[in-house]
């Protein structure tokens, strides 16, 4: 048998050799600022990645095996396909939920938002339901202890084994100080509380997981993936420190622990960042010295992320879900909620869950993302990724530590402003374009009407603040609230301001800078007239008027500029605002002749298209 390898007819080539083609192709740029991308995360990406990248990490684990970063499962990657559902009535949300189950989920999550309020009502809202052959997870909140005691008595009731049941509830006092500024009743209640759910547990329904630690709201508040994996191991480190004082085993607190975390759009980073997470929360684990190692097993439910949604162009978000539970999946997600399409502006449509939960089953049924262990075994960027972190979210834990822990550190305003940085950063990157939000900041859709679409509902903030606050809560983000505010500004005004393209001259210029022009303004929900060019600015001023154009952007060559917009400025004579689409050279002399306005890719678009607002009386 031939077993003469494909390549080796040809010599290896060395990254000292890599490196040389590349500089040698830069010409003297700087191959940091060119080349080497710097995350938010504070981690350095390089433009390729090698075997020997892998040195000195260890790769020698095999999957279900410590410190479990290649998943907890031997045998397969699959996850339950959970369907959330918004509890506004009993009976309704119970029919859906049935119907959820028969068409492909296997695993729902009620979000119960105060409407069960007895044994009673989870009677209602369980009919029918075999909660010992789907899991059913409670989202409860504040009312998450009285939810576990009313699961006690329909679990007697039905006279289940308690082994039969699956699930979670998410008792996460730590959660609801993070979304509200305060715990459920006392901090000294809740935990004891909490230790008293626990050891009932362990004894009446030991296969639901008691304690939701609630990463969703960390990154929903803005924070990069290195902060969520550090805040909530600190989290959990913190309730294994109450926990343990109050008298329970690591082997008894870790196994009804469920990690809630939100899955972004930076795809590579998702993927690692649950790997990473494994393996943290393995060795510490570890450190508090457990009879079982299967005890350091993290489950990990997976949401997709809210801080990218988007109320324009609200279709491309089945995209964004797509990628962030595709990211969830070859991570080793255990189980996986995908957030509908249009819930960022109105309940949930029939179709918009129909879509959201086949997402999840053609990722399995169809692309067969569930058949390979740890899918991203190997690889040299993820596998780097996942080290980095592993090492950077460790320091940041650490920082935390030296504060006395989340607790004390959220109380002194710490976590919050971490996140604030990372916020401001974000916001300015989508108003400046260096991050594009498709649809919002960059090709919107021209004729969107978004008022059209939205419930009323929306206009609510979902944030709550508890009278009796110890500090501030985190804040949900998403990166498109300021540009949709500003858009539906021109909405509510009844107001279409009319944008010109005046194009002349040069073109490959014009045309690059109408199109540019075009999408710049249309983020405003400013109605748009492109032209294929006209030969004098007599004529290009005279077509523009009679649109009755409210705004008028030159699109021409550098070089044409000096002449063509100080006589477009004069022929408008103030009936028009000019705009120059560009920054040409001749800048300070065509605001000598009076020319005041630019746009360029270096320009805030929010703060930009507020000032034209304000021009066209759009307050």
């Amino acid at each position: 048998m031939d077993t003469k390898k494909l390549l080796n007819e040809f010599p290896p080539v060395s990254t000292e050799q890599w490196e040389k083609v590349i500089n040698d192709d830069l010409k003297g740029a700087d191959y940091e600022k060119k080349l080497v991308w710097k995350t938010n995360e504070g981690i350095k990406v390089k433009p390729y990645y090698r075997a020997e990248d892998l040195n000195g990490l260890q790769l020698d684990v095999n999957p279900a095996s410590f410190p479990f970063s290649r998943g907890n499962k031997d045998k397969n990657n699959g996850w339950d396909v959970r369907q959330d559902i918004q509890v506004d009535d009993l009976n309704a949300a119970n029919k859906k939920a049935l119907i959820a189950l028969d068409k492909g989920a296997t695993s729902i999550g009620f979000k119960t938002k105060g409407k069960v309020k007895s044994a009673s009502d989870l009677k209602t809202l369980l009919k029918d339901i075999h909660i010992q052959c789907a899991g059913v997870n409670m989202v409860a909140g504040k009312d998450a202890f009285m939810v576990f005691d009313s699961l006690r008595e329909v679990i007697k009731e039905r006279a289940l084994k308690p082994s039969d049941t699956l699930g979670s509830i998410d008792c996460d006092p730590i959660g609801e100080l993070n979304k509200t500024g305060a715990f459920i009743r006392s901090e000294q209640d809740d935990f004891s509380k909490l230790a008293e759910i626990i050891k009932i547990s362990i004894s009446e329904m030991p296969n639901v997981r008691t304690l939701g630690v609630k990463g969703c709201v960390i990154q929903n508040a803005g924070a990069t993936t290195v902060q969520e994996v550090a805040f909530v191991l600190s989290i959990a480190v913190e309730y294994l420190n109450r926990l343990t004082e109050a008298g329970l085993t690591i082997d008894q607190i870790a196994p009804r622990m469920q990690f809630n975390f939100a899955v972004g759009t930076n795809y590579f980073f998702e993927i690692a960042k649950i790997r990473a997470f494994r393996l943290l929360w393995a060795n510490v684990v570890k450190a508090y010295n457990p009879a079982n190692l299967d005890s350091a097993k993290a489950f990990i439910h997976s949401v997709t992320s809210e801080v990218s949604s988007t109320l324009y162009d609200p279709n491309v978000n089945m995209l964004r879900s797509t990628t962030q539970a595709m990211s969830a999946a070859l991570g080793g997600t255990d189980s996986l909620s995908v957030k509908p399409f249009d819930s960022v502006y109105k309940n949930e449509s029939a179709l918009s869950e129909r879509m959201a939960r086949n997402s999840q089953i053609i990722l399995k049924e169809e692309a067969y993302l569930d058949r390979i262990v740890d899918p991203a075994a190997g690889s040299y960027y993820i596998e780097s990724l996942t080290d980095s972190i592993v090492a950077e979210a460790w320091k940041l834990f650490g920082v935390i530590e030296t504060k006395g822990g989340y607790v004390a550190a959220f109380k002194a305003g710490f976590i919050q402003s971490e996140i604030e940085t990372v916020v401001k950063k974000r916001l300015s990157d989508i108003n400046t374009r260096r991050e594009t939000l498709l649809g919002n900041n960059q090709y919107p859709n021209f004729k969107e009407d978004a008022l059209k679409q939205m419930e009323p509902a929306v206009y609510q903030s979902t944030n709550i603040i508890a009278t009796d606050s110890l500090a501030r809560p985190l804040l949900k983000f998403r990166l498109a609230q300021e540009l949709e505010q500003m858009r539906l500004k021109t909405e509510k005004s009844g107001k279409k301001p009319l944008v010109f393209m005046l194009t002349i001259g040069n073109l490959a210029m014009r045309l690059a800078r109408s199109q540019f022009s075009s999408n710049f303004f249309a983020c405003a929900g400013f109605d748009l007239k492109d032209n294929n060019g006209f030969k004098t600015v007599d004529e290009g001023v005279k077509a523009a008027l009679e649109a009755k154009a409210d705004i008028v952007v030159i699109c021409s060559s550098d070089e044409e500029y000096a002449a063509f917009a100080p006589e477009t400025l004069e022929k408008l004579n103030g009936k028009s605002v000019l705009v120059v689409a560009g920054a040409p050279a001749c800048t300070d002399e065509l605001k000598a002749k009076g020319v005041a306005n630019f746009i360029n890719v270096k320009s805030n678009l929010l703060e930009s298209l507020s000032y034209y607002q304000g021009l066209l009386g759009i307050k």
